[in-house]
């Protein structure tokens, strides 16, 4: 969700990858609450972040929030900010799409308050 987020709304200023330390099959929720709010993410997939090594960024940042993060030292600026897995994250009464779509929507928060001057962390 990050990924498209920010391709969508920042797209044009800043190049964007993504990956994972144990990277799995994207759920088909995350297409359906991207394609709510008029974002297609079809074209992505899961990436091992091995393939990034050796690559240099302007800035690396981790959404995790299991403590299981990745060390990516390729970045003149490393930057952590927690969010809830939405595959893993359980809510009572919650129903799973509900889940991601609170999710989709914090992390949307997030990067536009975040990126809105060349990134300032908040």
């Amino acid at each position: 969700m990050a990924e498209g987020l920010l391709k969508h709304v920042y797209g044009y200023k800043y190049e964007v990858y993504s990956g994972g330390i144990d990277p799995k099959e994207v759920s088909p929720l995350t297409w359906e609450v991207m394609a709510e709010i008029g974002i297609d993410i079809s074209d992505q997939s899961s990436t091992d972040i091995k393939e990034y090594e050796g690559l240099e960024f302007d800035y690396v940042i981790t959404l995790c929030d299991d403590g299981n993060c990745p060390v990516f030292l390729n970045g003149r600026k490393c930057i952590h900010h927690k969010f809830r897995d939405p595959k893993t994250y359980s809510s009572g009464s919650m129903k799973r799409i509900d889940i991601f779509r609170s999710i989709r929507d914090e992390i949307k928060e997030w990067i536009e308050k975040s990126f809105l001057n060349d990134f300032v962390e908040i």
